[in-house]
C-alpha cells in the first residue's frame, strides 16, 4: 500500500532559512512526527498567502506534499500567532532561544509529544508575560529530562552519597551535583547555594502550575541561570548563539532601568 502523497500536521515554526529568490526551508516541530523541514515556494514574495501562517514562532496547521528530498509545504493555516510575544523583542528573544533548543537538542523525525507540548506551553506562558526567567528555567529542566540529561540533583553525581544541605557544586561533565569532597577532584565546576539547589530539585520535579508559586531572589535566578548554561553548552559542545543575544538584551534592559529611575530623582 502506498502512502499518500499529501499529508498534513500541527507544527510550531522553529527555523527559517532562504532558499534562491523567493523560497524559504522551514523547520517545523510537530507532536507526532518530531522535527522536519519543508520547502515553502515563494513565500518571500509580497502576496504569498503563505506568509503569514509560516512565520517564526507560530503554531501553524501545516498541509504537505512528499518531495524528492524535501517535502513541500502546499498550505498552512494559523492556530495561534502569539501577536503579543512577537512585538516584544525580549519576548520574541526568549521565545526563539526555546526553539532553539529544541533544535540543538533533537534529531529529525524522533516523535516526542511531551516535548512538543512543552515548547507550545512554554510560547504561552512567554506571551503572557509573567516571570520570564521562572519560565525558562522551568523549561530547560523539562527539556533536559525529555532528551535524556536529567541532571542528578539529589545524591552526589560522582560518590553517590545524598546531598548535604551545604554549599555544593554542579559538574557538566558529571552530568550533576557533587559534594564537597568529591569537587575537589573535578574541575570546571559550578558554586551551587543550597536554596539554588532547592529551587532546581522543585523545577526538576514540578509542573509549572506548582513552580510557578516560587519567589526567586536575583542571586538564586543568577546561579540557576549559570550552572545550567554552562551543563547544555557542554551537552551540545557549543555556545548557545539565542542565550548570547539575550544576555545583551538583559544588559541593556538593565542599564535603561537604571538611567530611567536615575531621571526619575
Amino acid at each position: 500500500m502506498t502512502k499518500p502523497r499529501n499529508y498534513q500536521t500541527e507544527a510550531i515554526i522553529i527555523k527559517k532559512v532562504k532558499l534562491g529568490e523567493a523560497d524559504r526551508i522551514l523547520t517545523l516541530y510537530t507532536p507526532h512526527l518530531g522535527k522536519i523541514q519543508g520547502v515553502a515556494k515563494g513565500i518571500r514574495r509580497p502576496r504569498s498567502k503563505l506568509a503569514g501562517h509560516l512565520e517564526l514562532l507560530t503554531y501553524s496547521l501545516v498541509s504537505l506534499a512528499h518531495g524528492r528530498n524535501l517535502d513541500i509545504i502546499i498550505g498552512s493555516q494559523t492556530i495561534e500567532s502569539f501577536l503579543s510575544l512577537k512585538s516584544d523583542l525580549w519576548l520574541t528573544s526568549c521565545a526563539l532561544y526555546a526553539t532553539e533548543l529544541i533544535n540543538q537538542f533533537t534529531a529529525d523525525h524522533i516523535e516526542n509529544q511531551s516535548l512538543f507540548w512543552l515548547l507550545l506551553e512554554t510560547i504561552r506562558r512567554l506571551s503572557e508575560v509573567g516571570d520570564i526567567e521562572l519560565v525558562l528555567r522551568h523549561y530547560e529542566m523539562h527539556l533536559l529530562n525529555e532528551v535524556g540529561y536529567r541532571p542528578e540533583l539529589m545524591n552526589c553525581a560522582s560518590c553517590h552519597s545524598k546531598l548535604k544541605p551545604v554549599t555544593n557544586v554542579f559538574s557538566p561533565s558529571s552530568g550533576g551535583v557533587l559534594c564537597p569532597k568529591c569537587s575537589r577532584i573535578h574541575t570546571l565546576t559550578y558554586p551551587l547555594s543550597v536554596n539554588t539547589l532547592k529551587v532546581l530539585r522543585l523545577l526538576q520535579n514540578s509542573d509549572y502550575e506548582t513552580a510557578s508559586k516560587i519567589k526567586m531572589n536575583p542571586d538564586i535566578s543568577r546561579e540557576m541561570e549559570n550552572v545550567i548554561t554552562h551543563y547544555i553548552e557542554y551537552l551540545l559542545e557549543r555556545g548557545v548563539k539565542s542565550a548570547v543575544w539575550l544576555n545583551i538584551l538583559r544588559e541593556q534592559i538593565k542599564e535603561e532601568t537604571l538611567n530611567q529611575v536615575v531621571i526619575s530623582q
